[in-house]
């Protein structure tokens, strides 16, 4: 079920972003050091890869939505994965379990086409 539009999930990237970068200091693991460049440097690639995708949010319009959807999964799935991978998990999971499977769900219920793709005689409207 695809309930999430582009220009909603385009808000939700860069929030996202934003959190991730934030998440070391606001959920207080600033001092684990993988743990915490994992979520910055997650954060950072949403943040670019929103900048340069073909959606309303996007600056450069150089990446397809389909691909940034594919990537959000992937992320989300790195994300969620992470603390186990990274060998952090001892320390701190939560923050990127949650964050990740919620990257896993916008990716999975985002739709992939504008809501004003179609039916307007042609033009795109932001």
């Amino acid at each position: 079920m695809k309930f999430i539009t582009r220009k909603t999930h385009a808000v939700l990237d860069y929030v996202m972003g934003v959190l991730l970068i934030a998440s070391p200091w606001l959920f207080g693991f600033s001092d684990v050091g993988a743990a915490k460049w994992c979520a910055v440097a997650v954060g950072v690639l949403m943040l670019v890869m929103s900048l340069v995708t073909d959606y309303e949010g996007g600056a450069m319009k150089a990446l397809s939505m389909g691909t940034h959807l594919t990537m959000d999964l992937i992320a989300g799935l790195f994300l969620a994965a992470s603390p186990w991978l990274l060998g952090f998990n001892d320390q701190v999971y939560l923050p990127h379990l949650i964050l990740g499977i919620l990257e896993i769900g916008a990716a999975l219920c985002t739709q992939r086409t504008s809501q004003h793709s179609f039916g307007h005689g042609g033009m795109h409207h932001a």
